[in-house]
């Protein structure tokens, strides 16, 4: 009503009033979304830090502040390892409660403006230089602690900024390269940016990139590399080699773009091409009229994953119309991964195919026994790292020498990669190694080069494929033991030294030459003939070299392809007791290959002459003593263990007083009463006459350690006199020791086993150095191929995780199973026990593990035991 008493100009002021209004709460609406909208851009959703472009702009501003208070500035980057495992198992939920926790923590100890999420669990933070290392450490820390230790390793990149100005964008990228060069590592854990990062990242960038270019303009190309015939240091095999020859980078070496092309997945093209390539450089061998020798091509793991590369292989060589035999597969321990009977499957389809198959890198991790055990290889190349260890000390000449017996006995070839010196090559002889590899003979090289240097005259010459075989025989002979006189009476080689001397020839018509032989049969010849008797061809009819006995054995050995025990009288007198063996014959040539042993020596008079004999006989001996029983008058000569050098050192009337002085000075204590109770002449004597020989082991302590001597004595033929050696024996002693107490340990928890047949398996556990020796295995656990013993337990159950453990179960287990949590459960409650879940037989089933602390010969030791438990988490 009062509206229609207004004028019709009221009326259309108030109109204009009201329109007015409305455009004001128009504007003002606007004016509150774009300042929303403003604010979104500018803060991350979730944690409400500023977003990455925001902070790129912040931070330029920061580091000017942090410059102008004279620090330098630096850039962290960080994100966690396993965050999608993290939101399978705990739901996105949790893994959001995650990273809005770390935000706050980074808000709190860096200021909220100098963070920002730059996505997903990727987090960017700027500080200067100064509080660094103690901003770092209070991050760690409060990153373990967090959302009640649901939480994951946290990797951290670090660079801080030198000299040269970055844009903060610039410093991020390179934060995140030393965050990404900790991936692969399930722990926390900080990195540093540096120049090389920068530079392999780029290169890694550029070899992808140019790939495909380097394929089809084959920038990539074969390098062969010889591998060599112990026996007669001719050329036997050729290992193929790819090199980048690239016209911007120069020479790539494999490390440089392997890494990067299994990383990309495109391993298997390469190494397709490598056979192209190989079977190509094959074809101009032949029509270039050389002997075509075996190439050996490196395969990866995924190339079996990502194609049928058996059948690609047979097809390419194949259709080239090469013998398969001239192809050889070299497939590294690791390549056999977590699926061995698939990787069996595919060796066994090469091998029935013809290809022969190698095993790369024995050695090298610590499944290589049990990779033998399942998958036949033809022959066996050792990782390099075992030479590297031969100067380190004896440990590492035994383990080679054994590894080598093993090889031999499985009937296996062998291959050492690495030889770089003569020492080298004169030890991988003497032990058996078939094959050698190494720039001590060449470094890999283009055919071209081969090419130039044959036309030169200058290359080693290339073995006939034909005499392979025979020369393979000839390099299994062990020359350490008595594998040579295998299967006659122990009763043939008594009075024997402990390195026999033996010798292999190689015999044709009326002459022969020395091809193999070890250190104490080149002491022998020294001490009897002309040295060069080793070095050049010798006929049987040769005067002043040979005698009677020897020719005539050798000469059986060779038309009867038998064994047989033979005496010689040498020039001053001495008699040798010998024994030869016909080990092959050479199918082109006619040549036969007899190994020679000396197994005795006897000396008529001059005594001097005998220990002359005695040191070619064991070059290894400490001391050793020539005593007469008629008047106990005695000599001592010494020598350096392992030294060619024999001098006297004493000369004394009563040997056996003498003895009992130097029992109370050289022999450890505890050995000192059982050593005086045996060694007596009588007891000598007795021996002597019963068995030919007086042996005992006890410790001397002449160095201030303790070491491990054994004793052997002998009688000297021709007078009433005897030869007495001590050699050290410390390495093959603690070595049984070791082996013994290893045995113990194996019938107690075999007996814990048969008491409890219920146990999957049994563990035995130093708590000291984390070293484990699995025993017992069922059939079921047996197939999870997890390792038979290893250096470190814990980080092993850490890594071997993901076979078993189910994915939800995984974070649980990895906490759980800390050595930490597991001793201190046994420290307070006598037992550590836990129940959880494992793959058993194809399927998920639920176990009890019990551990509690025993005391051993050697220490305190955990036994861990595993079995079943059907009533799962609540039993």
């Amino acid at each position: 009503m009062e509206n229609n008493k207004l004028t019709q100009a009221e009326r259309a002021e108030l109109e204009r009033l009201r329109q007015r209004e409305a455009e004001l709460n128009q504007a003002l609406s606007d004016a509150l979304r774009e300042n929303s909208i403003l604010k979104t851009s500018q803060y991350d959703i979730l944690t409400g830090l500023p977003s990455m472009s925001y902070f790129f702009e912040l931070a330029e501003n920061g580091k000017e502040r942090i410059r102008a208070r004279g620090e330098t500035p630096a850039l962290l980057y960080t994100n966690f390892c396993g965050i999608k495992f993290f939101n399978a198992k705990y739901g996105f939920e949790e893994g959001d409660r995650l990273l809005q926790t770390f935000a706050k923590i980074l808000a709190k100890l860096f200021g909220k403006e100098c963070c920002c999420r730059i996505s997903a669990d990727n987090f960017a933070v700027q500080v200067s230089e100064k509080d660094l290392s103690d901003k770092l450490r209070q991050l760690l820390h409060a990153s373990r602690e967090m959302n009640g230790g649901k939480t994951l390793p946290l990797h951290v990149g670090v660079y801080v900024a030198q000299k040269i100005r970055v844009h903060t964008s610039v410093a991020c990228d390179r934060a995140k390269l030393a965050c990404m060069a900790l991936s692969g590592r399930y722990e926390t854990a900080v990195g540093y940016y540096s120049q090389e990062l920068s530079v392999s990242a780029a290169k890694r960038r550029y070899i992808i990139e140019n790939f495909d270019r380097a394929l089809s303009e084959k920038w990539i190309q074969v390098y062969l590399q010889p591998i060599i015939r112990s026996v007669t240091e001719q050329c036997c095999d050729v290992e193929a080699l790819a090199r980048w020859v690239d016209p911007e980078m120069g020479l790539m070496s494999p490390a440089d773009f392997i890494p990067a092309l299994e990383d990309a997945g495109l391993i298997y093209r390469l190494d397709l091409y490598m056979v192209d390539r190989v079977i190509e450089c094959i074809r101009e061998q032949m029509e270039a009229g050389f002997i075509v020798l075996p190439h050996s091509i490196n395969f990866s793991r995924t190339d079996f994953l990502a194609c049928d590369i058996v059948e690609e292989v047979r097809r390419r060589v194949d259709e080239a119309g090469i013998c398969r035999d001239r192809i050889t597969i070299e497939i590294t321990e690791s390549t056999i991964g977590s699926d061995p009977e698939f990787m069996k499957e595919q060796v066994e389809r090469f091998r029935q195919l013809g290809f022969p198959v190698w095993m790369d890198d024995f050695g090298s991790g610590y499944s290589s026994m049990s990779v033998l055990q399942s998958i036949r290889f033809d022959l066996i190349k050792f990782d390099m790292s075992f030479l590297r260890k031969l100067d380190e000390g004896e440990s590492g000449k035994i383990i080679l020498t054994e590894l080598m017996k093993m090889a031999t006995s499985l009937g296996l070839d062998t291959v050492c990669e690495g030889v770089e010196t003569e020492a080298q090559v004169y030890f991988l002889r003497e032990i058996g190694c078939s094959k050698l590899q190494g720039y001590y003979y060449s470094k890999p090289m283009s055919f071209a080069s081969i090419r130039e240097m044959h036309k030169n005259r200058s290359m080693i010459v290339n073995e006939n494929p034909e005499e392979a075989d025979y020369y393979e025989c000839i390099s299994r002979v062990d020359l350490f033991g008595f594998g040579v006189i295998a299967g006659e009476e122990e009763s043939s080689i008594r009075n024997v030294f402990n390195t026999l001397p033996i010798a292999i020839l190689e015999v044709k018509d009326d002459r022969f030459r020395y091809i193999r032989s070890n250190r104490a049969y080149r002491d022998y010849i020294r001490r009897f003939f002309h040295n060069d008797i080793l070095n050049k061809e010798v006929l049987f009819a040769e005067p002043n070299l040979l005698n009677s006995g020897f020719v005539s054995a050798v000469k059986q050995c060779c038309t009867q392809g038998s064994s047989v025990f033979f005496d010689d009288m040498m020039p001053d007198g001495s008699r040798i007791h010998s024994f030869a063996r016909h080990i092959s014959r050479n199918p082109v040539t006619g040549s036969a290959a007899v190994a020679v042993a000396i197994l005795s020596v006897s000396e008529p008079d001059e005594s001097t002459s005998f220990v002359d004999l005695a040191r070619a006989l064991a070059t290894d001996y400490y001391n050793i003593y020539e005593i007469d029983l008629d008047t106990n008058a005695f000599i001592e000569y010494i020598s350096r263990a392992g030294g060619e050098e024999l001098s006297i050192e004493r000369h004394g009337e009563d040997f056996f007083e003498a003895a009992k002085r130097d029992t109370m000075t050289r022999i450890y204590e505890g050995d000192r009463e059982a050593f005086l109770a045996l060694f007596t002449k009588e007891n000598i004597i007795r021996d002597l006459d019963r068995q030919g020989v007086f042996t005992t082991t006890y410790r001397l302590i002449d160095t201030g350690t303790p070491v491990y001597a054994t004793m052997k004595v002998t009688r000297i033929y021709g007078g009433n006199r005897i030869i007495l050696g001590v050699s050290i024996v410390d390495a093959q002693m603690k070595q049984l020791e070791e082996e013994k107490r290893m045995r113990q340990e194996k019938v107690s928890l075999e007996r814990i086993a048969a008491l409890s047949p219920d146990f999957l398996v049994l563990y035995l556990i130093d708590p000291e150095t984390n070293h484990y020796t699995q025993y017992n295995p069922s059939n079921e656990f047996a197939a999870l191929d997890l390792a038979k013993q290893g250096e470190d337990f814990f980080a092993d159950v850490v890594h071997d995780a993901p076979k078993a453990i189910p994915e939800e179960d995984m974070e649980k287990h990895l906490r759980t199973m800390k050595k930490e949590n597991v001793l201190r459960e046994i420290r307070e409650n006598g037992r550590f026990v836990y129940r959880y879940r494992f793959l058993l037989g194809g399927k998920y089933v639920w176990a009890k593990l019990k551990a509690a602390m025993v005391e051993e010969n050697g220490g305190k030791k955990i036994i861990l035991g595993v079995t079943k438990d059907d009533k799962g988490p609540e039993s």
